[in-house]
């Protein structure tokens, strides 16, 4: 494809904003291809393909390039470096001062041992990865630096997954289902799927195929209560209500009012009825004690598990924002798991790969809970099965 001038111009741009400014990679593609009414298809995924290939593999295309890390071109550099890398042919106006092929070629080789570079990532992760996972930690990087699928989960409150497979046919999309996940179904093609019929009638959601572990994992079964505590816009919720099949309670709670805004919206176009949106509150808390035969706790924490979606993750993370993320898991299991009836069974997931994040957390709580809760099952999800990288552990509360 020709290269135009505001078409590479919006990936250096997007580059600052997202290293420079902190903004989020997601958002930052989202506003940079609606920038100019006259791109078309083509041009949108040449600036959304470049910025998210670019920030994941950031620190291999400044080390290959020869790239300052506080150089002051270094974006429009870097855009070079990708391109060269690539074998795209330079336009007559963009001349960055990049090394030619023959030295990317040799830097490759010099770097492409040190897992720092060749993954990309900074050097304290690479520590605390070795640390964590051991020599486990090599295989599972190199997973999350993949691109992810688009998994789709059928909505089967509203229809059934051969006939779903049918129409997405009819509107150009072609998918594929996967072994062991009744309910998921991967795009064979990326698109955007956002104007479809079948999605605005609420007949699907996108829903990694690792997330879509997490309902039968909890056992949540039709006329149960049960509180899904830390939902987010919802994802889980939707999917329990399906395995519910819209019968019992479920409670969706979060602490931030706009994802609970979000929620009620994906909430009409999924049909679910059981679902109650509630924004956490000390009283909200009371009522429910003791209320829930499952207390689904999807605490927050780093993400490193769904890096290879975020790929921005690693730039955005340090020790430090690890440490508040465990501090905040150990006080929400504090606090929450009184909203478990006696019985009932408390679901820990995240989307971590940290043992620090995930089995630490759990033993934490037995252990402050002694003779109280016992681990009835807990499953690890590798990034380097598949999908993204997952925590679950089920502990049930004694009577």
């Amino acid at each position: 494809m020709r290269l135009h001038r505001n078409i590479v111009q919006a990936v250096i741009d997007g580059l600052e904003e997202i290293f420079g400014n902190g903004a989020l990679a997601d958002r930052i593609v989202k506003k940079q291809i609606k920038s100019d009414r006259r791109w078309g298809s083509r041009d949108r995924r040449f600036i959304a393909e470049s910025i998210y290939d670019i920030v994941r593999w950031w620190r291999w295309y400044l080390v290959i390039g020869d790239i300052e890390e506080q150089d002051p071109e270094r974006y429009t550099k870097v855009v070079g470096v990708y391109l060269r890398n690539k074998e795209v042919e330079f336009p007559e106006w963009f001349a960055p001062e990049i090394p030619d092929g023959k030295t990317i070629e040799s830097n490759k080789e010099k770097y492409s041992s040190d897992l720092r570079y060749s993954a990309s990532i900074p050097d304290w992760l690479n520590e605390l990865g070795k640390k964590e996972l051991g020599a486990n930690w090599e295989k599972e990087i190199n997973a999350l630096n993949q691109m992810a699928d688009v998994v789709l989960r059928v909505n089967t409150l509203k229809i059934e997954k051969k006939k779903l497979i049918l129409l997405l046919k009819k509107e150009g999309v072609e998918v594929e289902e996967i072994s062991d996940f009744p309910d998921a179904l991967v795009l064979k093609k990326r698109r955007d799927l956002s104007q479809l019929k079948t999605f605005r009638n609420g007949f699907f959601e996108v829903q990694d195929a690792s997330s879509q572990l997490v309902a039968s994992f909890t056992q949540a079964k039709n006329g149960m209560t049960v509180i899904d505590a830390c939902a987010g816009a919802g994802g889980k919720s939707l999917h329990l209500a399906a395995q519910m099949e819209n019968r019992g309670k479920l409670y969706s709670m979060d602490i931030e009012e706009g994802k609970l805004i979000e929620l009620d919206k994906r909430i009409k176009r999924a049909g679910c009825r059981i679902i109650t949106p509630l924004l956490i509150q000390e009283q909200e808390m009371s009522e429910l004690k003791n209320r829930a035969d499952i207390l689904l706790i999807d605490a927050p924490c780093s993400g490193l598990g769904v890096m290879r979606r975020k790929a921005d993750t690693k730039w955005k993370l340090s020790l430090e924002k690890i440490e508040e993320y465990k501090k905040m898991q150990e006080q929400i299991l504090d606090d929450y798991h009184l909203m478990l009836k006696a019985g009932g069974a408390l679901v820990y997931v995240t989307c971590s790969i940290l043992p620090s994040e995930n089995e630490k957390q759990v033993e934490q709580f037995l252990a402050k809970n002694e003779g109280k809760y016992s681990l009835e099952e807990e499953r690890k999800v590798k990034a380097s099965e598949g999908f993204d990288g997952f925590y679950m552990a089920r502990l049930r509360k004694k009577n």
